[in-house]
Order: C-alpha cells, then sequence, then structure tokens
C-alpha cells in the first residue's frame, strides 16, 4: 500500500510540473514609451510564480522601450506592437489578440495599473473569459488569491477558462531584475477596428519626485491639511526623504490636490519602506490602500483616529507644529 501511495504522489508531482513546463504567459507592458515601468517588474515574478515561458507585449513606444523589456530577468522573449494610432485600451486589446493568434498563451497579464485595468478586461472579453483582478498570490497555475472588502478579506480564486486574464498588484511581489535579460524582440501586427472609440488624449503631471505607486518613501496628507497650500509643507518634507507625496480621498474630494495623487481602495495601492499619514484619520477606504507599508508613521491630534491602530509610530500633535519641527531635523 505505501508503495502505491508512493506512486500516486510521484505521478501527480510529475503531472504538475509537465503542466508548469507548457504553461506561457504573456505580459501587456507598462512603459513611459522609452523605458519598461517599475510595475511589470513584479508582474515578470507573478508570471515566474506560475511557471513556463514569459513573453511580454510592448504597445506602441519606442525601441527603447521594447529593448528594455527584453533586458528584464527571466523574459524570453518581447513583441513590439508599433502603433502610430494609439487608441488605449482598444490598442491593447487588439494587439494582444493578435498576438495569441500568432502564438498561444495560457495566461495573459499586466499590472493592475490604470492601463492593465482598461486593457485586461477588454481583451478577456473577446475571448468570452473571466478575469481575476488584483492577484496578490498565486497558489498554482488555475488558482490565485485576490483581496476582497476593502483587504479585509482574501479570495482563493480558481479559474478554469482556457485562457486566464489576470491583473496582478504591484506591490504584492518583488521586483524582478531590470537587467541581466535577453530576451529577443520580434515585431508584432495587429489591425483596429475601425469603428472603435478615439483616444483623444492623457494629460499627465510631470514630476521629480519618484512614481507614487514604486516610491521607497511617501508623505500622505489628509483633510487635516485644511487646504491645498498647506501640501506645500508636505512636499518639502518629501523631497528632503526622497519620497513621493500621497493624500486621502478626503484631501482629494476637497479639492486639495490631483486624484492621481489619492491613496486608497478607489486610488494607488502603495506599499513603500516608510508611509507617514499626516493629518488623516484612517477611514478603511484609506488604509486598503497603504497598510501593507513596511513602517507606517502617523500624524494627528485626535488620539482616538483609527490610523493609530495600524501605525508602527503615532504622533498626537497639531501636524502644523509637528511637520515643520520634523523636517528642520531630516
Amino acid at each position: 500500500m505505501s508503495d502505491f501511495y508512493r506512486f500516486s504522489f510521484t505521478f501527480a508531482y510529475a503531472a504538475s510540473a509537465s503542466r508548469s513546463r507548457f504553461a506561457s504567459t504573456l505580459i501587456v507592458a507598462d512603459h513611459d514609451g522609452s523605458a519598461v515601468g517599475a510595475s511589470t517588474l513584479s508582474t515578470v515574478t507573478a508570471a515566474g510564480a506560475i511557471g513556463g515561458d514569459i513573453t511580454v507585449l510592448c504597445v506602441g513606444g519606442s525601441d527603447d522601450a521594447a529593448n528594455s523589456c527584453g533586458a528584464v530577468a527571466g523574459v524570453g522573449k518581447v513583441l513590439h506592437a508599433k502603433t502610430d494610432n494609439y487608441n488605449g485600451g482598444e490598442t491593447i486589446s487588439a494587439a494582444i489578440q493578435a498576438a495569441h493568434a500568432a502564438s498561444p498563451f495560457t495566461h495573459i497579464m499586466s499590472a493592475a495599473s490604470n492601463q492593465g485595468k482598461n486593457a485586461i478586461p477588454r481583451a478577456a472579453a473577446a475571448f468570452n473569459a473571466s478575469p481575476v483582478a488584483d492577484v496578490i498570490e498565486v497558489q498554482g497555475e488555475d488558482t490565485f488569491v485576490r483581496p476582497m472588502y476593502a483587504g479585509n478579506a482574501l479570495a482563493k480564486v480558481q479559474n478554469s477558462d482556457a485562457v486566464k486574464f489576470l491583473t496582478i498588484r504591484p506591490t504584492a511581489f518583488d521586483k524582478a531584475a531590470a537587467e541581466g535579460g535577453s530576451g529577443s524582440v520580434e515585431a508584432v501586427a495587429f489591425s483596429e477596428d475601425a469603428a472603435s472609440p478615439t483616444f483623444v488624449s492623457a494629460s499627465e503631471s510631470n514630476s521629480d519626485r519618484p512614481d507614487l505607486s514604486s516610491a521607497s518613501v511617501v508623505i500622505s496628507g489628509g483633510r487635516g491639511m485644511k487646504n491645498g497650500e498647506n501640501f506645500k509643507m508636505l512636499e518639502t518634507l518629501a523631497d528632503k526623504l526622497g519620497g513621493a507625496v500621497g493624500a486621502s480621498r478626503a484631501a482629494v474630494d476637497a479639492g486639495y490636490v490631483p486624484n492621481e495623487l489619492q491613496v486608497g481602495q478607489t486610488g494607488k495601492v502603495v506599499a513603500p519602506d516608510l508611509y507617514v499619514a499626516v493629518g488623516i484619520s484612517g477611514a478603511i477606504q484609506h488604509l486598503s490602500g497603504m497598510k501593507d507599508s513596511k513602517t507606517i508613521v502617523a500624524i494627528n491630534k485626535d488620539k482616538e483616529a483609527p490610523i493609530f491602530q495600524v501605525s508602527d509610530y503615532g504622533l498626537v500633535g497639531d501636524l502644523f507644529d509637528a511637520v515643520p519641527e520634523l523636517e528642520a531635523k531630516v
């Protein structure tokens, strides 16, 4: 009987390893037109947990952008879908379909960025598949973990689609090395539906600070900042620490800062080494976007504020006294 169990285990293990060898993943790259984005490095790590070959699809961008995708450790090939008529998610969806038609993939994924949230559901619909969003753990080729209810519950999802579509939460996976890979770059041709919506423009603010989603230090302000002018003190502190500036939804809704700085369930999810929450009460919507930070520091005059329940260090006091003093000592 023991020999039978030994044989069963060996067979099951071999079958699982065989399936991994046949797995193949297509990653839709985030890039700025010339270089691969940090979120894609985390997506490559997630794809590596599935096993099999990893191909990156670079839609638009320069040859430098495609080459930087090929340089990422673990990437075997890059498909460069050049276009003079970039149309957002519609263009990416068309490129995904063309890439899959040329060489079928078992998994198609992207970081859970604005681009990924736009493109992956569109492409999945074309395959009559159900995407699994915001994956934070890969437990197998068809089993994934994702948060629910603002991160208060984790769902284990088993997906039986022939082609599995996923968006990956970048903060849940380590970044693959941006250099050291030797992925070849090939062109992929695709056509778009002439009747599709027309992409007009994208408005982004330029900043010398690190990107909020990937910064190692984030200084965020809430309604307690009272107005947008007072955010300048946070900007000064962030610049000294080499970090990014964020905000709570309350601060964004009040018009203190633009929406792109919002951290939380309906904003950006961050997990920096240091997160400083200034004048933020700690609503569950905000906590879901920053509670995985390595070290959390809270400054608030209300000692009963929920933010203190998740913070590693807390200072009860007036932020207009505390922040300038902290900035002077950095």
